[in-house]
């Protein structure tokens, strides 16, 4: 999944040679890497990173960075606020090189697991070293939540899980790392993780069997009261907590679907009636349960879902099955699976591809948008015609400007949206900020709702106002609400401003990607004139209408004299 954006600058005060190897070489062939000069880690901070599309690691040893902790190591007494000051200091170091960077992930503070410092005394508040060290962290954190493309990773987890063996001294005299492979494993993957999630490559649903995945035994053979789910049954009880699992994803923004070799019926009554299950039908996206093709059947929940294979995990606990999906659907992630339910949700939890640098409102409420889709694809099938059916929903758009209590899902929309984007730019919330700033760019949010419920902030236009022609930089929508005519609202507010600017035409250049054709055969309808295959222009001496089936509210209409 690598791509020409993922460049990783690294600044550390240990040597992170064997890091940068393992992520160009292993965890992600072909990622650039480069280190920074040996010296200190703030003359390195200072420098800045080699251009603004290079993503930073900085990573540093808490000694190094607090003279204070350093002593208190030493077994000194000492004033604990200096340490926090400190860590203020290093923190405004990390903001200010993130400022010229994509993105800055920042490993925590760790201590050796062999030092036991003041023993029992350890934890006791302004003794030890250990609740130190943890508020330090907690103080890094603080500091460095104002900077939206700084990510603090938890790095006693790398080490922990590499266990006793994770520390090496041996290593640190010979070769001036302290980590061993295993935690420079974890390490590698977990930052790996984040350029996915920052790059808007983190998978988005999550398609799973039924039998022996969400409840143990066939529904088909033992009915749903003979199921294996909960209740002082230790098999059960790792079935439900793995749905519990499952249902925290959901909060995420990370959509559940089914594919099962089942009856409908049968599968959907124990979804419904069972009382042990944590999982409802209104938790699931789409479905398909039934004796078809699995991989077929997959592709028809991804269809329904209007998702890639690139945005999808599949979970089966059939070899068989997983092979199958594997094979015919590339780009799926379908991970190998335990076949011990106690250990299912473990293994959910050690899939690093749910990444995402935001937690957005629509993430929150996406399910619930989902099954209000259902709701209108059921009225779909009641209209006499497409139009009847568009006229029915009652859409209504609203308009804002770029602000900051809509820029994280602005910047969300910039880095997962392909099918109807026009320029596929890859802006982090900073960089779309500094964008915006400029006196001659415009950025517009669009809002959607209808009848049935709110779609969320689905689409974006960034235009650049020259003195005669206007362009059209960003169009960009979520494929939720595409051929809706939103489309066509989102072209008549973006004319309407830039008429209001005094442009006298608006032009629309297309960048082909392999998955923005939708965009592209937009375009071609929609009535703008074809100046090149990839090129559309609109004379702004007449408005472009908007469709009678969209109510606009624009909030951030600039309103001049020419306007009709």
């Amino acid at each position: 999944m690598s791509t020409p954006q993922d460049r990783l600058y690294f600044v550390a005060d240990f040597n992170v040679d064997l890091l940068a190897r393992q992520l160009s070489n292993t965890t992600r062939p072909g990622i650039e890497t480069a280190i920074a000069p040996a010296g200190p880690v703030i003359a390195a901070l200072a420098a800045g990173p080699p251009a603004a599309d290079w993503s930073g690691v900085v990573w540093t040893r808490p000694e190094a960075v607090s003279e204070t902790f350093a002593r208190a190591r030493s077994f000194e007494r000492v004033d604990h606020q200096r340490a926090f000051d400190e860590v203020k200091t290093y923190a405004a170091a990390v903001a200010r090189f993130a400022a010229r960077a994509r993105s800055v992930f920042v490993p925590t503070w760790v201590q050796p697991p062999f030092e036991r410092e003041w023993g029992m005394l350890d934890y006791r508040p302004d003794v030890g070293v250990a609740p130190l060290l943890a508020r330090m962290n907690v103080a890094l954190a603080d500091a460095l939540r104002d900077a939206p493309n700084v990510f603090v990773l938890d790095a006693s987890r790398w080490l922990a899980s590499a266990g006793a063996r994770g520390w090496s001294q041996k290593l640190w005299y010979a070769a001036k790392c302290p980590f061993a492979p295993s935690v420079i494993e974890l390490a590698a993957a977990d930052i790996a993780a984040a350029l996915d999630g920052v790059a808007g490559r983190g998978r988005r649903v999550v398609i799973l069997d039924l039998d022996d995945v969400l409840w143990g035994g066939s529904v088909g053979e033992v009915g749903w009261s003979g199921l294996a789910l909960g209740g002082h049954d230790h098999v059960g009880e790792a079935f439900a907590d793995f749905q519990r699992a499952l249902k925290a994803l959901t909060v995420r923004g990370i959509l559940l679907a089914l594919v099962s070799r089942n009856d409908e019926p049968t599968a959907l009554e124990a979804i419904d009636r069972h009382p042990e299950m944590v999982l409802r039908r209104n938790d699931f996206a789409a479905w398909r349960i039934n004796w078809d093709d699995k991989a077929q059947n997959v592709a028809a929940v991804l269809s329904d879902l209007n998702l890639g294979a690139e945005s999808t995990v599949f979970i089966d606990d059939s070899t068989v099955e997983r092979a199958r999906v594997r094979a015919a659907i590339p780009g799926i992630l379908v991970p190998d699976w335990p076949p011990d339910p106690a250990r299912y949700r473990e293994a959910l939890a050690s899939l690093r591809c749910f990444d995402s640098p935001f937690q957005t409102q629509e993430d929150r409420a996406r399910t619930g948008m989902r099954s209000q889709e259902r709701s209108r694809r059921s009225a779909l099938a009641e209209a006499d015609n497409l139009d009847d059916w568009l006229r029915s929903l009652e859409i209504a758009v609203t308009v804002d400007a770029l602000a900051p209590a809509n820029l994280d899902r602005a910047a969300q929309l910039f880095n997962k949206t392909n099918q109807m984007n026009l320029s596929t730019r890859r802006l982090s919330a900073g960089e779309l900020t500094a964008w915006a700033a400029a006196p001659e760019h415009c950025v517009l949010t669009f809002r959607v709702r209808d009848r049935f419920g709110d779609y969320g902030l689905t689409g974006i236009v960034g235009l650049e106002l020259g003195a005669a022609r206007a362009r059209l930089v960003d169009f960009l929508l979520s494929c939720r609400v595409m051929g809706r005519h939103v489309e066509e609202a989102m072209l008549h507010v973006a004319a309407a401003h830039a008429r209001a600017h005094h442009a006298s035409t608006l032009v629309a250049e297309l960048v082909p990607t392999a998955r923005n054709t939708p965009c592209l055969e937009f375009f071609v309808r929609s009535g703008m004139r074809a100046a090149s295959e990839h090129v559309f222009e609109w004379d702004l001496s007449q408005p472009y209408d908007c469709p009678a089936s969209v109510a606009v509210v624009d909030h951030a209409r600039v309103v001049t004299s020419i306007e009709p």
